[in-house]
Protein backbone atom coordinates (compact mmCIF):
# COMPACT_ATOMS: atom_id res chain seq x y z
CA UNK A 1 0.00 0.00 0.00
CA UNK A 2 1.51 3.08 -1.13
CA UNK A 3 1.97 6.32 1.40
CA UNK A 4 3.73 8.64 -0.80
CA UNK A 5 1.43 11.87 -0.51
CA UNK A 6 -0.58 10.83 2.10
CA UNK A 7 -0.04 11.87 5.65
CA UNK A 8 1.83 9.29 7.62
CA UNK A 9 -0.50 6.69 9.89
CA UNK A 10 -1.51 8.60 13.36
CA UNK A 11 0.10 5.61 15.65
CA UNK A 12 2.02 6.08 18.98
CA UNK A 13 4.56 2.80 19.37
CA UNK A 14 6.84 1.26 22.08
CA UNK A 15 10.46 3.30 21.51
CA UNK A 16 13.71 2.94 23.25
CA UNK A 17 16.28 5.87 23.55
CA UNK A 18 19.81 5.05 24.29
CA UNK A 19 19.53 5.60 28.13
CA UNK A 20 17.60 2.62 28.21
CA UNK A 21 13.94 5.12 28.35
CA UNK A 22 10.96 3.27 27.03
CA UNK A 23 8.29 5.78 25.95
CA UNK A 24 5.66 6.23 23.38
CA UNK A 25 6.18 8.08 19.84
CA UNK A 26 3.82 8.77 17.71
CA UNK A 27 6.15 9.60 14.17
CA UNK A 28 3.43 11.98 12.71
CA UNK A 29 3.25 14.00 15.91
CA UNK A 30 7.07 14.51 15.69
CA UNK A 31 6.74 15.68 12.58
CA UNK A 32 4.19 17.82 12.83
CA UNK A 33 4.33 19.18 16.31
CA UNK A 34 8.49 20.31 15.87
CA UNK A 35 7.97 21.19 12.42
CA UNK A 36 10.73 19.18 11.34
CA UNK A 37 10.80 16.69 8.56
CA UNK A 38 11.39 12.69 9.47
CA UNK A 39 13.57 10.16 8.43
CA UNK A 40 12.16 6.42 9.50
CA UNK A 41 13.78 3.28 8.58
CA UNK A 42 12.76 0.12 9.58
CA UNK A 43 15.13 -2.53 9.48
CA UNK A 44 14.22 -6.35 10.04
CA UNK A 45 16.37 -7.47 13.33
CA UNK A 46 18.38 -6.51 16.06
CA UNK A 47 21.92 -8.75 16.65
CA UNK A 48 22.05 -9.70 12.66
CA UNK A 49 24.25 -8.32 10.39
CA UNK A 50 23.37 -6.05 7.90
CA UNK A 51 21.09 -4.30 9.89
CA UNK A 52 24.44 -2.68 12.53
CA UNK A 53 25.64 -1.15 9.57
CA UNK A 54 22.89 0.45 9.00
CA UNK A 55 21.90 1.66 12.63
CA UNK A 56 26.12 2.77 12.58
CA UNK A 57 25.54 4.89 8.97
CA UNK A 58 22.73 6.83 10.10
CA UNK A 59 24.16 7.35 13.29
CA UNK A 60 27.63 8.82 11.19
CA UNK A 61 25.23 11.06 9.24
CA UNK A 62 23.07 12.37 12.29
CA UNK A 63 25.08 16.03 12.30
CA UNK A 64 24.22 15.87 8.19
CA UNK A 65 20.06 15.23 8.56
CA UNK A 66 20.10 17.40 11.87
CA UNK A 67 20.95 20.64 9.61
CA UNK A 68 18.82 19.49 7.01
CA UNK A 69 15.76 20.07 10.26
CA UNK A 70 15.38 16.37 10.07
CA UNK A 71 14.54 13.92 13.09
CA UNK A 72 16.11 10.34 12.38
CA UNK A 73 14.21 7.34 13.73
CA UNK A 74 15.20 3.62 13.50
CA UNK A 75 12.44 1.03 13.93
CA UNK A 76 12.01 -3.19 14.34
CA UNK A 77 9.48 -5.66 15.32
CA UNK A 78 11.77 -5.94 18.51
CA UNK A 79 10.67 -5.52 21.74
CA UNK A 80 12.31 -2.22 23.95
CA UNK A 81 14.22 -4.55 25.99
CA UNK A 82 15.99 -6.08 23.00
CA UNK A 83 17.06 -2.17 21.63
CA UNK A 84 18.27 -1.62 24.98
CA UNK A 85 20.91 -4.79 24.84
CA UNK A 86 22.14 -4.31 21.65
CA UNK A 87 22.60 -0.61 22.30
CA UNK A 88 24.97 -1.96 25.22
CA UNK A 89 26.76 -4.19 22.68
CA UNK A 90 29.79 -2.51 21.01
CA UNK A 91 30.15 -2.20 17.68
CA UNK A 92 32.94 -4.32 17.58
CA UNK A 93 31.05 -7.04 19.14
CA UNK A 94 28.20 -6.56 16.48
CA UNK A 95 26.36 -4.34 18.60
CA UNK A 96 24.91 -0.66 18.34
CA UNK A 97 26.42 1.03 21.37
CA UNK A 98 26.69 4.86 20.50
CA UNK A 99 23.67 5.21 18.50
CA UNK A 100 21.35 8.23 19.83
CA UNK A 101 18.83 8.69 17.92
CA UNK A 102 15.43 6.80 19.41
CA UNK A 103 14.35 3.12 18.22
CA UNK A 104 10.71 2.29 17.36
CA UNK A 105 9.85 -1.12 19.04
CA UNK A 106 6.79 -2.35 17.07
CA UNK A 107 6.40 -5.56 18.55
CA UNK A 108 2.83 -6.07 18.19
CA UNK A 109 3.21 -4.89 14.50
CA UNK A 110 0.43 -3.04 14.88
CA UNK A 111 2.30 0.28 12.59
CA UNK A 112 4.08 -2.09 10.04
CA UNK A 113 1.14 -4.18 9.76
CA UNK A 114 -0.50 -0.83 8.49
CA UNK A 115 2.48 0.01 6.48
CA UNK A 116 2.06 -3.38 4.96
CA UNK A 117 6.11 -4.17 4.70
CA UNK A 118 6.11 -7.34 7.40
CA UNK A 119 7.90 -10.57 5.16
CA UNK A 120 4.72 -12.36 5.16
CA UNK A 121 4.67 -14.59 1.88
CA UNK A 122 1.67 -16.59 2.51
CA UNK A 123 -1.62 -17.02 5.15
CA UNK A 124 -3.61 -19.44 5.66
CA UNK A 125 -6.74 -20.02 8.25
CA UNK A 126 -6.38 -23.27 10.25
CA UNK A 127 -9.63 -24.64 11.27
CA UNK A 128 -9.01 -26.67 13.84
CA UNK A 129 -7.05 -24.01 15.94
CA UNK A 130 -8.88 -21.25 15.04
CA UNK A 131 -5.76 -19.61 14.02
CA UNK A 132 -4.07 -17.42 10.97
CA UNK A 133 -0.94 -19.02 10.39
CA UNK A 134 2.09 -17.31 7.99
CA UNK A 135 4.59 -17.97 6.21
CA UNK A 136 7.97 -15.98 6.43
CA UNK A 137 9.92 -14.05 9.57
CA UNK A 138 7.31 -11.80 9.92
CA UNK A 139 9.30 -8.98 10.13
CA UNK A 140 9.75 -5.96 8.12
CA UNK A 141 11.25 -5.77 5.31
CA UNK A 142 14.01 -2.46 5.15
CA UNK A 143 11.48 0.23 4.81
CA UNK A 144 12.56 4.20 4.31
CA UNK A 145 10.00 6.67 4.65
CA UNK A 146 10.42 10.51 4.37
CA UNK A 147 7.99 12.58 6.20
CA UNK A 148 7.78 16.50 5.79
CA UNK A 149 7.04 19.12 7.99
CA UNK A 150 2.95 18.34 7.20
CA UNK A 151 3.39 14.66 8.29
CA UNK A 152 3.15 13.66 4.14
CA UNK A 153 5.31 10.87 3.14
CA UNK A 154 7.04 12.17 0.00
CA UNK A 155 9.52 9.21 -0.02
CA UNK A 156 8.74 5.39 0.33
CA UNK A 157 11.32 3.29 -0.82
CA UNK A 158 11.41 -0.79 0.41
CA UNK A 159 14.44 -3.30 -0.06
CA UNK A 160 14.73 -6.68 0.44
CA UNK A 161 16.74 -8.08 3.43
CA UNK A 162 20.00 -8.51 1.86
CA UNK A 163 20.58 -5.17 0.26
CA UNK A 164 21.92 -2.44 3.01
CA UNK A 165 20.73 1.77 1.87
CA UNK A 166 22.62 4.13 0.95
CA UNK A 167 22.40 6.88 3.45
CA UNK A 168 23.69 9.86 1.20
CA UNK A 169 20.49 9.30 -1.10
CA UNK A 170 18.61 9.97 1.23
CA UNK A 171 20.04 13.12 2.53
CA UNK A 172 19.71 13.78 -1.58
CA UNK A 173 16.17 13.29 -1.70
CA UNK A 174 15.53 15.81 1.55
CA UNK A 175 17.74 18.50 -0.41
CA UNK A 176 15.96 18.09 -3.77
CA UNK A 177 12.55 18.22 -1.67
CA UNK A 178 13.59 21.51 0.26
CA UNK A 179 14.09 22.95 -3.03
CA UNK A 180 11.25 22.15 -4.45
CA UNK A 181 9.41 23.67 -1.03
CA UNK A 182 11.68 26.51 -1.08
CA UNK A 183 12.18 27.51 -4.59
CA UNK A 184 8.97 25.79 -6.31
CA UNK A 185 10.97 24.05 -8.84
CA UNK A 186 10.90 20.55 -10.11
CA UNK A 187 14.37 18.79 -9.66
CA UNK A 188 15.63 16.49 -12.85
CA UNK A 189 17.06 13.11 -12.62
CA UNK A 190 20.40 13.21 -10.66
CA UNK A 191 20.05 16.11 -8.64
CA UNK A 192 22.30 17.86 -5.95
CA UNK A 193 22.27 20.60 -4.33
CA UNK A 194 23.74 23.13 -6.32
CA UNK A 195 22.85 21.93 -9.21
CA UNK A 196 20.41 23.64 -11.88
CA UNK A 197 16.84 22.83 -11.16
CA UNK A 198 13.60 23.74 -13.77
CA UNK A 199 10.40 25.07 -13.99
CA UNK A 200 7.94 22.82 -14.25
CA UNK A 201 6.59 23.35 -17.84
CA UNK A 202 7.38 22.12 -21.55
CA UNK A 203 9.52 25.06 -22.12
CA UNK A 204 12.03 24.74 -19.07
CA UNK A 205 12.09 21.15 -19.77
CA UNK A 206 13.40 21.59 -23.43
CA UNK A 207 15.91 23.94 -22.31
CA UNK A 208 17.32 22.27 -19.42
CA UNK A 209 17.59 19.06 -22.05
CA UNK A 210 19.31 21.13 -24.52
CA UNK A 211 22.22 21.65 -21.83
CA UNK A 212 22.03 18.45 -20.41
Amino acid sequence: MATVGKKFPNLSVDAMNEMGDTFKLNVLEEAVKNNKKVLLFWYPKDFTFVCPTELHAFQAALSEFEKRNTIVIGASCDTPEVHFAWLNQSKANGGIEGVTYPLLADSNRNLSSILGILDITNETYDEATGTVQVEGDNVTYRATYLIDEEGTVFHEGINHMPVGRNVNEYLRLIDAYTHVQEKGEVCPANWEEGKEAMQANAKATAEYLAVN
